[in-house]
């Protein structure tokens, strides 16, 4: 399956780190949210901020 890009012009994560994250919880890969402040999970769902150009994959859980 292939990553969903960030739509406007800057990426708040630099490519090559946003390639390698995956989801904490189920493994599977992480898309921008809609806003470009945040990561979602393509399988289960679970939302991660992003803050200061920096992914916080702490599951809520």
């Amino acid at each position: 399956m292939r990553k969903k890009e960030q739509k406007s012009g800057e990426e708040p994560i630099p490519k090559e780190l946003f390639d390698i994250l995956a989801c904490p919880l189920c493994k599977a890969d992480l898309e921008y949210t809609n806003d470009g402040k945040g990561l979602v999970c393509s399988g289960c769902g679970e939302k991660y901020p992003i803050n200061d150009g920096i992914p916080v994959l702490m599951p809520k859980k």
